[in-house]
């Protein structure tokens, strides 16, 4: 029998209403479906989902948010994630909160692809080289100052070679996936999220010859502070990070596997940028007036 899982925001109003015709829909369907502990308690049936092993799909309710949670809980174990979007943007997610269930049921009779997305894996070594923290994200990682007022200066490495010492805010070095979050605000490109690439973005660069570089995903980046606050911040899909103390090194490489997003037939990533990022909005306001 095939295994579903659950994970979701109780932030979201329409989200308990949802998950009893999950129940309904995964019996007719033969599935068997387990909720996260805290939707298990308001969903009417399932399992209480423990473990990410021997699951064929997880379903996240949400926002993109939501769905990065589950990608990172998956830890790159390669189950496909349907991403059914109770927020605003939902750039990442596969489908509305209203086309829930009718999701499940097109996932279960295979009328989907499973889109991979490359991930990034950061490590952050101490002065004796052991790792002093790990993250996978499958947005971006960044390492900035926190609410220090200063600048930082970092030096930058790709590969072995010395490419400069940044001064900026901080540095995102994200996935294509990611092009379209944090490294966009800080002026970056967009990048079309099956291009594997890594980007590498200063957040407020104080010179003009910084710009954003987008590098092959065999790159391996590696950031270490000149100078600035004796404590920082690395972050990963900006949800979860650690301190970043005097003397460790930010190493960030493609993650070993990729993350793989239900992504169903009609729908396209130019379609979404025209939808949900306003993408040609100058010409939808022309066609308006």
């Amino acid at each position: 029998m095939r295994r579903v899982g659950v994970v979701g925001h109780r932030g979201y109003d329409e989200l308990p209403a949802i998950l009893p015709g999950f129940v309904a829909q995964a019996r007719a369907l033969g599935l068997a479906i387990a909720f996260e502990r805290d939707l298990h308690g308001i969903a009417g049936g399932g399992e209480l989902l423990e473990s990410p092993d021997d699951l064929d799909v997880l379903v996240t309710l949400g926002g993109d948010g939501t769905l990065l949670r589950g990608a990172r809980w998956l830890d790159a174990r390669g189950t496909p994630i349907l991403g059914v979007n109770l927020g605003r943007l939902g750039f990442l997610t596969s489908c509305a909160g209203d086309e829930a269930t009718e999701a499940l049921g097109r996932w279960a009779r295979g009328d989907y692809r499973a889109e991979a997305r490359m991930a990034l894996e950061a490590v952050a070594f101490g002065h004796d080289g052991e790792v002093a923290s790990r993250f996978i994200a499958l947005n971006d990682v960044v390492l900035h100052k926190g609410g220090f007022a200063r600048v930082l200066r970092l030096r930058v490495t790709i590969d072995g070679e010395s490419i400069g010492a940044y001064s900026a805010d901080g540095i995102v070095v994200s996935t294509p996936t990611g092009s379209t979050g944090y490294s966009l605000s800080a002026g970056g490109p967009v990048v079309v999220p099956t291009v594997e690439s890594l980007l590498l973005t200063p957040v407020s660069p104080h010179t003009l010859a910084i710009r954003p570089l987008v590098l092959p995903p065999t790159s391996v980046v590696q950031l270490q502070p000149e100078d600035g606050p004796e404590e920082l911040l690395v972050t990963a899909d900006g949800q979860v990070g650690a301190h970043f103390r005097a003397g460790q090194v930010l190493q960030v490489r493609r993650a070993p596997n990729p993350v793989r997003i239900v992504r169903f037939p009609g729908t396209s990533f130019f379609d979404l940028l025209r939808r949900k990022l306003g993408w040609g909005g100058l010409e939808a306001r022309n066609e308006a007036t």
